[in-house]
């Protein structure tokens, strides 16, 4: 009998569940109504002050019919997700944001950061034209039409591709590039091309599935004026932008990914050498080593030449990293010595130095760490 009872519930709680899923494919229909409405009204694929209220109304739901606290912000955030990728696919359009004729050349857009930007292109009503190093000689018909002209190459041969770019470019194209690092990058182009000049740094890989809340730094050094409606483009695509110079750029970025890229490249090298179980060392791991693992494993799945350019772009980048072994090599004294006082002492002034960060990362880690606990076999 009691089997018989769990069975018939177990019956009522799988329709109950197609239920839901029946209210999510008309959800879905509805956001593809709404996108197209946007891109009439020429308005960004993503709303901030849309999704604070879709998650803030959806929160006020849960608690009047006694959900726990956060349960559907969660399940919310996840739909929105699914949401954005769906407005943001091949099959979906764009508003234009270049009033006037001109196309779009991506120099090395075969490549996957090309690719994606070219799909965005063309899905805003742009002609595209992507060459390699096999297209040189279509590049002088591709550029005859362009407005936009973007170099996304690896940053080794970046200045003598814009080099050997420049001698065809008009006054009145834009000159952009994808690399990560700035400075000699801006500076080649101002110093080879007459015409406006924005750097570009995509803050993600090209494995992204949606533009929505992915970063896009934005150098303007020259005419800034003429590159807006690029920017704005961007913005439509629901792209952050962050727009800084290219010293600050490459002062961040050689922390941001230099120095985090040597720290995870120096960790996977240093475990290949010790050639542990690494089945036994999922098996065993919590959910925050199990994720620290994950983005180890993450970069070594990529392109090592990807992350050597990054790594060793500049001698900026060299110089931090030395500075950091030094600092381990600091560290490692302390724990040699069995030293917990200064270990305590370091701890407390390092957590200072965090602040209120500390606390919003240790509940932000929190939700992270719970869904990669939910997904655990």
């Amino acid at each position: 009998m009691i089997i018989k009872d769990l069975e018939d519930i177990r019956n009522k709680i799988d329709d109950n569940d197609r239920e839901i899923i029946t209210l999510l494919k008309k959800r879905q229909d509805l956001v593809k109504q709404a996108a197209v409405a946007k891109k009439n009204l020429g308005l960004s694929a993503y709303s901030q002050d849309r999704e604070a209220y879709v998650l803030s109304h959806c929160e006020e739901l849960a608690l009047e019919n006694e959900l726990p606290k956060g349960f559907l912000k969660d399940v919310m955030k996840r739909v929105l997700r699914e949401s954005y990728k769906l407005c943001s696919g091949t099959d979906f359009n764009f508003p234009r944001m270049l009033k006037e004729d001109g196309d779009v050349v991506i120099v090395g857009g075969n490549g996957g950061m090309g690719r994606i930007f070219a799909n965005y292109f063309e899905n805003s009503g742009y002609k595209v034209f992507s060459f390699g190093h096999r297209g040189w000689d279509k590049a002088p018909e591709y550029l005859k039409s362009a407005k936009i002209v973007i170099v996304s190459v690896p940053i080794d041969i970046t200045i003598d591709i814009i080099k050997k770019l420049s001698p065809m470019l008009r006054e009145d194209q834009i000159l952009c590039d994808f690399t990560s690092v700035k400075a000699p990058i801006v500076e080649a182009m101002m110093k080879y091309h007459k015409g406006p000049v924005l750097g570009l740094h995509p803050m993600f890989g090209p494995d992204v599935k949606s533009l929505v809340k992915q970063v896009v730094v934005t150098v303007p050094e020259r005419d800034e004026k003429a590159s807006e409606f690029l920017v704005e483009q961007l913005r439509i695509w629901g792209a952050t932008i962050c727009k800084c110079s290219a010293k600050e750029h490459d002062d961040a970025m050689a922390i941001i990914q230099a120095l985090r890229h040597f720290s995870t490249y120096s960790y996977g090298t240093f475990l290949q050498k010790l050639a542990p179980d690494l089945e036994k060392l999922k098996s065993l791991s919590s959910p925050i080593y199990r994720l620290e693992l994950m983005m180890v494993g993450r970069l070594f799945a990529q392109d090592p030449r990807l992350y050597a350019d990054i790594i060793m772009s500049s001698k900026h980048n060299s110089d931090l990293i030395e500075n950091f072994v030094n600092s381990i090599k600091a560290e490692l004294e302390v724990v040699k010595n069995a030293d917990v006082d200064t270990f305590t002492e370091r701890f407390l002034k390092t957590r200072d130095f965090f602040g209120k960060f500390a606390e919003e990362s240790l509940a932000e880690s929190g939700s992270i760490l719970a869904k990669l606990q939910d997904e655990r076999k």
